[in-house]
């Protein structure tokens, strides 16, 4: 099962550390109320009710990197300003180094305002954008300082990423420079690219990732949706003229498509999804390829992984980095969609702890739930509202068995496991053999125990193991008079007598 590959991969996870070169800039948010025209123009008026500021471009990659577990170099240029601050300061609180930011007075901090508006209760829109900005190339002896600065972070570096948003600091004598001295020093060079139409100073890179518009751009060649042969030969042009070793490029609801120097394409096709904002996820696919590749997960997989990152950042708004475990969760949920809410210990554990990252609460009851009845849908909808997500740990035929008696159960494993799915109260179901719920609840480690007031809190099995960790006991309402032996012997009851 090809999923199984990426999960195993983030499982085996692993900090790496990458240096990021490129056009670092501030998103700056400005939120209101979009309800009315103006009197004086036909236009919009943004009544403004908030302001929010992002790290964006090369800052996005980097915040994108530390998401997915990376420590990161900054080495970019900002203005003499206070944007250049605050942007500084943005970074660094998220652990981000961002000492290789070269103050340049000759050039502002580029700054792109976004203009947000809310009308008639909609989701927000994009009205406008105001970019402050210099494209101007950087000097030498700004250009010469990048480099120097570029050499001592790559000495610790495991991969290079180049993010270029034509502002100007990734000249070409720049990029080639980068270029040389990360080959010298053996680091894979990732370049995300302009939308220029000359792609000759990233020549010598190991991949770059364009769009399918920023390839047909590059190459002078037009490209259809439909189209595989043309778009395949975009790629062949750029891997042969640029001597590239890979090629990734983005083919929005496509997916990507996987090149080498002398290999088979390979398209890696996305699956649907609710497509609300493309922003940042050029700079996600860069983020993860880069990330992957560090922990050595070769081309194949580390695409497979870039393209689930990028289907998940076109579902929010704005550029959010989206976190390893988020992926994580995508492909488990991917991987286990043909077993419903059924889960090995082994699965269940590895998905709950990614849960668990994202600050989710887990609760977790046990039971034969033989017969489902009103009683077991009242109860169980009671032990949701316990936790973000519950676990229904099922006793298994055997264990019935031997708890219950040979005639036990009347439904039998597979029509139980099936039942209890369906319901919506339910978020996971695992099948257990033991004689009690203790081997699990040490594995799981669930926040919340749950079991009905008929038991004592000393009488709850499992409860010392599950306070030993600072998890607590929940003991809710139980129906009266139902329950599947009462079930059973009011169908004997019923049953006509033989004469």
């Amino acid at each position: 099962m090809p999923g199984q590959d990426l999960i195993h991969l983030i499982d085996n996870w692993r900090t790496k550390r990458i240096t990021v070169v490129g056009d670092f800039m501030a998103d700056r948010y400005v939120y209101g109320h979009a309800q009315r025209l103006s009197p004086d123009a036909p236009v919009p008026v943004l009544a403004q009710q908030r302001t929010e500021l992002k790290p964006g471009g090369a800052a996005n990659v980097a915040l994108a990197l530390r998401a997915l577990r990376c420590e990161v170099d900054c080495v970019g240029v900002v203005g003499k300003d206070a944007m250049a601050d605050e942007l500084r300061g943005s970074l660094a609180a998220d652990g981000c180094d961002a000492s290789g930011l070269i103050a340049d007075a000759a050039r502002p901090t580029t700054v792109k305002h976004n203009f947000i508006g809310l009308a008639q209760h909609r989701h927000p829109q994009k009205m406008f954008r105001v970019d402050e900005e210099s494209r101007d190339p950087v000097s030498k002896s700004v250009a010469d300082c990048l480099l120097k600065l570029a050499e001592r972070k790559l000495k610790k570096s495991d991969v290079l990423c180049l993010e270029d948003y034509g502002k100007g600091v990734l000249t070409e004598a720049v990029c080639q420079g980068l270029i040389k001295l990360a080959k010298r020093m053996g680091v894979p060079v990732l370049v995300d690219p302009a939308a220029v139409e000359d792609y000759s100073k990233y020549r010598g890179a190991t991949c770059i990732t364009p769009n399918r518009f920023e390839a047909a751009l590059a190459t002078g060649r037009d490209a259809a949706e439909d189209d595989e042969a043309s778009i395949i030969g975009l790629g062949r042009k750029l891997l042969r003229d640029l001597k590239l070793d890979t090629l990734v490029l983005t083919l929005d609801r496509q997916g990507l498509l996987l090149m080498h120097k002398g290999g088979k394409p390979r398209f890696v096709p996305t699956r649907a999804r609710d497509v609300y904002d493309v922003t940042g996820a050029g700079d996600t696919v860069l983020a993860m390829l880069a990330a992957a590749l560090a922990n050595e997960t070769g081309w194949e997989h580390a695409t497979e992984l870039a393209n689930v990152a990028a289907g998940l950042e076109v579902e929010r708004f704005g550029a959010v980095p989206v976190d390893l475990d988020e992926v994580l969760l995508d492909v488990l949920a991917t991987n286990n969609q043909a077993h419903g809410k059924l889960r090995t210990l082994d699965e269940l554990v590895t998905e709950l702890q990614a849960h668990k990252r994202q600050g989710k609460t887990i609760a977790f009851t046990n039971g034969c739930f033989d017969i489902l009845h009103a009683g077991h849908v009242s109860y169980l909808r009671a032990a949701a509202a316990q936790g973000d997500l519950l676990v229904v740990a099922m006793n298994s035929d055997k264990s019935i068995r031997k708890l219950k008696g040979k005639d036990r159960p009347v439904n039998h494993e597979a029509d139980r496991v099936l039942v209890l799915s369906a319901l919506e109260s339910v978020d996971y179901v695992v099948v257990f053999g033991s004689d009690t719920p203790k081997p699990l609840l040490k594995k799981i480690k669930p926040d919340v125990l749950v079991k009905g007031d008929e038991y004592a809190h000393d009488q709850v099995i499992g409860y010392e193991i599950v306070e030993s960790y600072g998890g607590k006991i929940a003991r809710v309402p139980m129906v009266k008079g139902k329950s599947t032996t009462n079930i059973i012997r009011k169908i004997g009851a019923d049953k006509p007598r033989k004469k």
